[in-house]
């Protein structure tokens, strides 16, 4: 559902109107220039300035167009709004009438407002907002078609579009973001931040407090989240550095890949793989096809797949405070276990006859078999270190396999190392592509405007 900013007009203050050329808003296009195609010219504009306060609040919402936003020192609000066309003819005598711009300033900041006429000429419209605040400043901008950008800025934002780009630099505050099925881009936000698109990427960067981010249907990169994540999208994959106390990520048939988690994790892909580097708290893990990949274990773990293999490390400083279960379909699971690791092993394979439990010598286990020859079931039980917690592992048709991880703990950094690298590489390369262009300065009244 898209969210609407509701519009308070405030008495006495003071109106500018625009009135500039329209199309039927239901019949609005917007379209890259092409080469051979009729070049835009510009049928209207409008500038004008307020002076505010630092802490105040710019309210902008249009029924279309691009929306770009900067920051400078100044106490004032100052914005530049564009019209073009692709008419070869095109003339702000012709065109008149098309799109009204409303500015009000009050006590509580400044209030832009951009209304499409509805008339039935054909033609195209590009409207752009160039809209300067001061870098202490908080944000509502709502479009129903267009892209929003803004620099860095310190305060609370809620953005929305009805089908473009958001891109926002550096955030001092909350976020809450939203299109209909753009890509969304941030850099860094110290507190909470909630982004939606129907379908685009989400790329972040480090995220102070809690972050919430769904697409319908994109991937989702970010570098780290400080306390609950909860990330979903439809098909796409996740990425994740670094995750803070709980991290919950829901993909439909996407990869899932975690660096370092400190906190609880929930992951489940209709398909993919998952991999974690590092986990240090309680972790359930689910896949319907794909592989699991768990490098540094430090805690109890959960995880299932309908058909790909499980491999877990359990690091030497692993505390496993309750049972750990891998389970299988059609996989095989290799556990890389420290020498000194007080654990209880319950291993089972369904088809035995074609499948075996391999371990190592020093591993003192029972194996046995239940049921008939050529169709039985292999079990190996037993009590490492004079046991401790109990680790269960389930294979219907996979082998198990048991190795002491201490003459491979090279190979283990190492694999560590090679991991939290590439994720690395990946949200950096993701988050490189942020950019917010630098509006047009606004040109300036004689004596701007003092709020009521």
């Amino acid at each position: 559902m898209k969210r609407q900013f509701q519009t308070r007009w405030i008495p006495g203050a003071l109106a500018v109107c625009l009135l500039l050329p329209s199309a039927m808003f239901a019949r609005r296009k917007f379209k890259s220039l092409e080469p051979g195609s009729t070049p835009r010219r510009l049928v209207g504009e409008k500038t004008g300035a307020f002076a505010t306060r630092e802490g105040q609040r710019l309210r902008l919402v249009t029924d279309l167009g691009d929306v770009h936003i900067q920051t400078n020192e100044s106490n004032e609000v100052s914005y530049h709004v564009r019209v073009e066309s692709d008419e070869k003819n095109a003339s702000t005598e012709k065109w008149a009438n098309a799109f009204l711009v409303t500015a009000r300033s009050g006590t509580e900041g400044v209030f832009l407002r951009g209304q499409a006429q509805h008339r039935e000429d054909e033609g195209h419209l590009w409207i752009t907002f160039d809209v300067i605040v001061p870098s202490n400043y908080n944000l509502e901008v709502s479009t129903g078609a267009g892209t929003i950008d803004t620099g860095d800025i310190e305060g609370r934002l809620g953005l929305s579009t009805g089908g473009g780009d958001i891109t926002i630099g550096n955030i001092t505050g909350t976020a809450r973001l939203e299109t209909g099925g753009g890509h969304i881009q941030i850099k860094d936000v110290s507190d909470d931040v909630i982004a939606t698109t129907g379908g685009g990427h989400i790329s972040v960067g480090r995220v102070g407090g809690n972050a919430t981010l769904h697409t319908g249907g994109g991937h989702i990169h970010f570098r780290s989240v400080g306390k609950i994540a909860r990330i979903e999208t439809g098909g796409g994959n996740v990425s994740l550095e670094h995750a803070g106390a709980v991290l919950v990520a829901t993909t439909g048939g996407g990869q899932i890949e975690v660096g370092e988690a400190s906190g609880t994790i929930r992951a489940r892909s209709g398909g993919g793989g998952i991999r974690v580097t590092r986990l240090s708290g309680p972790t359930q893990l689910e896949t319907g096809d794909g592989s699991i990949y768990l490098t540094q274990v430090q805690s109890a773990v959960r995880a299932s797949t309908g058909a790909g293999g499980i491999t877990a490390w359990f690091g030497p400083d692993a505390k496993l405070a309750g049972t750990s279960e891998l389970e299988s379909g059609e996989g095989d699971i290799i556990v890389y276990l420290p020498k000194l690791l007080p654990v209880t092993i319950d291993a089972q394979i369904q088809l035995g006859d074609e499948h075996h439990v391999i371990v190592d010598p020093a591993f003192p286990l029972t194996v046995s078999y239940i049921g008939s020859e050529g169709a039985h079931a292999v079990r190996a039980e037993g009590a490492l270190n004079g046991g401790g917690v109990i680790l269960k592992l389930r294979t219907v048709a996979g082998n198990i396999r048991l190795i002491l991880s201490d003459t491979c703990l090279q190979l283990q950094k190492q694999i560590y190392k090679q991991q939290m690298e590439h994720l690395q590489r990946q949200v950096e390369f993701h988050l490189r592509t942020i950019t917010t262009p630098k509006p047009a300065p606004a040109p300036k009244p004689s004596k701007p405007e003092k709020p009521d």
